[in-house]
């Protein structure tokens, strides 16, 4: 089965760049995929795959091995792209000003769609059912696999196992990255509205200065990761927007202050959070001014189960080769494919896509993120490979 996953793969590998270039000269944004589901749609019923639309802009569909209903395993792309411009000088460049592939969901989507027929042709040689998830809206809150979840993606036929993979453009192409338990962060955004009394520089004593409340604030709340936080469990609080609209001799009414608060644990989340809530409130109240919170719940954090993790790493090691799977770090970056994780076991992975001789080195969300297309052979042929062994067992 393997063999004949490869040759495919690689008789296909065409198509799968054709495909990915297709979306990438077409992105859209969040909940704006209609384009993007239209064509994945058509793609899917020219292999023989009837899909399901859901959630708006997302797809659904199945492919049936023999005894179908033994074991159901699921497989996830996102499909949004992000409101960049493409700086890329290349034939398949953002035909979309404004708008561009810059996370890799078009090589996500590619890779889904090209798993889609090798599968189907390989559909009388394993038991069980594959179940496609083609979701929007990966870039914004509260996330479209919230949104899926809601309306029943995992449901009828419900697996028992899911799969999903990114792209790593700091991992070289040919190589694939895994990690057991706890792997990326939940992510929370913070807005807080600091009053004050502005009046003249000269004259604070008449005044209430927002502007040093808020610098309490932003110093102490740190204090909650130093001293509160199980230092088992990572998590960064980071305020990068600071908006006083004063000048050197005027204090201002107000200050706005945006930030993020990520976590690895789900009560330790719910906890700093309600502590970062009060001890604004609080250090403003205890100055003289008011601090209005809000606070908007992202993403939960990712956690890959363990035994699924280290039977889909041993796959990917007969797949790939020993030498070409890598461990994992922690990353405190966040992906609404936690959901998921929530609700399935669950295996996120890294598809290495990076390649220094042609240049191909740009992080995502960058205008210069681009890959070596030679990864969409590996994502799709080694997708698959792990999709038939895990419904093998």
């Amino acid at each position: 089965m393997k063999d004949k996953i490869k040759q495919l793969a690689n008789d296909l590998a065409g198509e799968f760049v054709a495909n990915r270039r297709h979306l990438h000269q077409n992105p859209e944004l969040s909940y704006e995929e209609f384009k993007t589901q239209q064509y994945v749609a058509t793609r899917l019923k020219e292999i023989g795959i009837t899909p399901t639309e859901i959630a708006n802009t997302g797809l659904v569909a199945t492919i049936e091995g023999n005894n179908p209903s033994s074991k159901i395993v699921a497989l996830r792309a996102d499909m949004d792209a992000l409101p960049i411009v493409e700086a890329n000088d290349v034939p398949y460049k953002s035909l979309n000003q404004g708008v561009m592939h810059a996370c890799g969901h078009d090589v996500h989507t590619a890779s889904l769609l090209g798993v889609s027929k090798i599968l189907y042709n390989l559909r009388n040689e394993f038991d069980g059912t594959v179940k496609l998830v083609f979701q929007p809206a990966e870039e914004k809150a509260p996330g479209g696999a919230s949104v899926m979840i809601a309306e029943g993606a995992l449901l009828n036929p419900a697996p028992s196992k899911m799969l999903g993979q990114h792209v790593a453009p700091n991992i070289p192409v040919g190589k694939i990255g895994f990690r057991e338990g706890m792997y990326m962060a939940s992510a929370d955004e913070l807005y807080f509205t600091v009053k004050g009394k502005g009046g003249h520089g000269a004259m604070p004593e008449l005044g209430i200065d927002p502007v040093l409340i808020t610098s309490h604030i932003i110093v102490a709340l740190q204090q909650i990761i130093s001293r509160n936080r199980n230092p088992r469990y990572p998590s960064v609080l980071t305020f990068g927007k600071v908006i006083a609209n004063g000048a050197t001799n005027v204090i201002p009414n107000e200050v706005y202050v945006e930030g993020t608060f990520r976590a690895m644990d789900e009560v330790w989340r719910a906890d700093a959070l309600a502590r970062i809530k009060k001890m604004a409130e609080g250090i403003a109240e205890s100055m003289g001014g008011t601090c209005e919170v809000f606070i908007q719940k992202g993403y939960p954090f990712l956690k890959n189960e363990p035994e699924l993790t280290r039977r889909m790493k041993g796959a990917a090691v007969e797949y790939m080769g020993e030498e070409n799977v890598i461990d994992l770090d922690i990353w405190l970056a966040a992906e609404d494919f936690a959901y998921y994780t929530h609700h399935v076991d669950s295996c996120f992975y890294r598809l290495g896509t990076r390649n220094e001789e042609k240049g191909i080195i740009s992080g995502v969300h960058t205008p210069t993120f681009d890959i070596d297309e030679s990864a969409l052979e590996i994502g799709a042929g080694l997708m698959s490979w792990l999709a038939v062994s895990e419904l093998a067992l």
